[in-house]
């Protein structure tokens, strides 16, 4: 081509670049990104971003509400390490995607939020549907940010999606005002740059093996940053070389398998569980990709009397019961493997193996259980006899999440998923919907207590509309039985924490999915192998004796 041809190649260049609006900038930098779905909910604020994807390769999931938009983008950042993105307009749709906003950035996943807003010109006056999206965002968010200027748009989006993923993951905004969405923009999506990894110092890795080396009774309590990190099989291969036991918090179930003889299982519940008292003897916890707001370390650490060493890709809290003699700052994996191959140790976890014992008989005690209304511990060593090892299990929030925690076992990471920081309530049947569609070839089920299933029960209708089917598990007791649990704990009995249901075989059938009711616990694994052969959502009504809470809570009282 000669010089003539090059400078009419630029010309075209730049005629199509003038000719395209802010959100038609925004929807190119998203498509550079690798976003292949937004969430949400169509408003007239952003009516001319909607109108941008159009013939986009980027697919628009409409919610049936943006709390559902938003838990679903959370629990696809989850899932893929890469920021699920989801979209309101102005007014009561933003604020209605806070919670799952929030949800996101307290539990590390990463999540985009673009929101309509109110034109620039009219900001400066009271007006219809405005609020000050920027500060509401603020204290839920890692950064955000208003478009006032359109060429501006590439460098906030290839921003927010590099702080979204930068650890500790998290949720990040952006509000794009209605006029600014259509006016004229100039640019182009930006390059990613490569994010380099960081390594530990070899100083800190010889003083956290010469420690594990010292330690009489290390425990490793095993975070999310590990699954964040992908460093499963290097704690896996440390945990079985030094012969440590290892305990996770709810979030990183899996990390290291049940099966594993050193696998203590999860940590976490209020009560003091088996686990706990192993922790009563440690003279040293190795912290690995732990973050506090998983479990408070004054739970563990209370008399702030335990070494401690932290790993992982962030800086420790600050928090009085957790104040680590090392930090070993950088690629998880890199490190652990380090350190396994400095530190020496020749001594069995006679202890932890006792207790580990005692657990598998726990959990084994009720495979031929068949009371009804059935024990959540019998429901979930059912789910999990019919669950494949790559299968996934979405958790809700309630009394059903302690039973989840303590009893469904995980093999392999981000098979079992827990909101455990900021511990919202509703986001299994969303997070459900996502899951499918990261997943399609696996199980999914959602787990969810009925006060949580009603909720966001309407995103249903979403599963059944984009074809992602999945398995709801109700348990039924026609109450919030969490906090009935903690009512009888403090006070002995319980108070406004009942409602009544209405049929969910029936609701389930009214929106073309597929209903069960168990009627006697042997119905509930053959119910859940049909339920999963579905090729549409399929809820099963599961009641459930919740009177097991209280007995394990004077269980586990007794425990020596």
């Amino acid at each position: 081509m000669d010089v003539h041809g090059n400078e009419v190649q630029k010309l075209e260049v730049k005629k199509n670049i003038e000719k395209l609006n802010t959100s038609e900038l925004m929807v190119q930098c998203l498509e550079s990104e690798g976003v292949k779905y937004i969430f949400g909910i169509p408003g007239e604020e952003n009516l001319t971003f909607l109108h941008a994807l159009k013939g986009s390769k980027i697919k628009f999931i409409t919610t049936r509400h943006e709390q559902g938009a938003a838990f679903m983008a959370d629990v696809y950042g989850r899932l893929t390490g890469t920021p699920g993105v989801c979209l309101s307009t102005l007014g009561p749709g933003a604020t209605n995607l806070m919670t799952g906003v929030a949800d996101a950035n307290m539990d590390g996943a990463p999540l985009v939020a673009i929101t309509g807003q109110a034109g620039t010109d009219r900001m400066h006056l009271v007006s219809h549907q405005h609020l000050d999206l920027i500060s509401m965002f603020a204290p839920i968010t890692k950064w955000n940010k208003q478009i006032v200027r359109p060429d501006t748009a590439p460098e906030i989006i290839r921003k927010a999606f590099k702080l979204a993923i930068g650890e500790k993951p998290g949720a990040v905004h952006i509000d794009l005002p209605e006029n600014i969405a259509s006016m004229p923009a100039l640019g182009r999506p930006l390059a990613h740059g490569d994010n380099e990894k960081s390594y530990a110092t070899y100083s800190s890795i010889k003083r956290a093996a010469d420690a594990i080396s010292n330690a009489k009774n290390p425990v490793i309590l095993a975070g999310n940053g590990i699954i964040r990190s992908k460093a499963s099989k290097a704690l896996t291969e440390m945990v079985e070389k030094l012969r440590i036991p290892v305990a996770n918090t709810f979030m990183a179930k899996g990390v290291v398998s049940y099966k594993n003889p050193l696998s203590l299982w999860s940590i976490g519940l209020a009560q003091r569980d088996y686990v706990n008292c192993f922790f009563e003897k440690v003279d040293l916890v190795i912290a690995v990709g732990y973050d506090i707001v998983e479990y408070d370390p004054k739970k563990w650490n209370k008399n702030e009397n335990i070494k401690i060493i932290h790993i992982a890709e962030e800086n420790a809290e600050v928090n009085k019961c957790y104040i680590p003699e090392v930090e070993v700052m950088g690629d998880i994996s890199y490190s652990i493997n380090e350190i396994s191959a400095l530190a020496n140790r020749v001594l069995e976890p006679v202890v932890a193996l006792h207790i580990k014992t005692k657990m598998e008989a726990n959990y084994e005690s009720y495979a031929k259980d068949f009371s009804y209304p059935m024990k959540p511990q019998k429901i979930l060593y059912d789910l999990r006899k019919v669950m494949g090892d790559d299968d996934i299990v979405i958790s809700d929030v309630g009394a059903h999440k302690m039973w989840i925690a303590r009893h469904y076992r995980a093999v392999k990471p981000n098979t079992c998923l827990i909101s455990n920081g900021f511990a919202s309530m509703g986001i299994a049947v969303p997070g459900a919907v996502a899951a499918k569609l990261v997943n399609p070839q696996r199980k999914v089920v959602a787990v969810t207590g009925d006060g949580g299933f009603m909720m966001n029960s309407q995103e249903i209708e979403t599963a059944l509309r984009i074809k992602t089917p999945f398995v709801t598990l109700i348990f039924n007791d026609a109450c919030y039985g969490l906090i009935k649990w903690k009512q009888e704990d403090r006070y002995g009995e319980d108070m406004n924490v009942r409602f009544t249901n209405p049929d969910f075989v029936m609701y389930a059938e009214a929106m073309g999915a597929k209903g069960y009711r168990i009627t006697k616990a042997e119905d509930l694994i053959p119910t859940l192998k049909e339920a999963l052969a579905q090729n549409i959502p399929a809820i099963i009504d599961c009641p459930v004796d919740y009177s097991e809470n209280v007995k394990l809570t004077n269980a586990l009282n007794k425990l020596v």
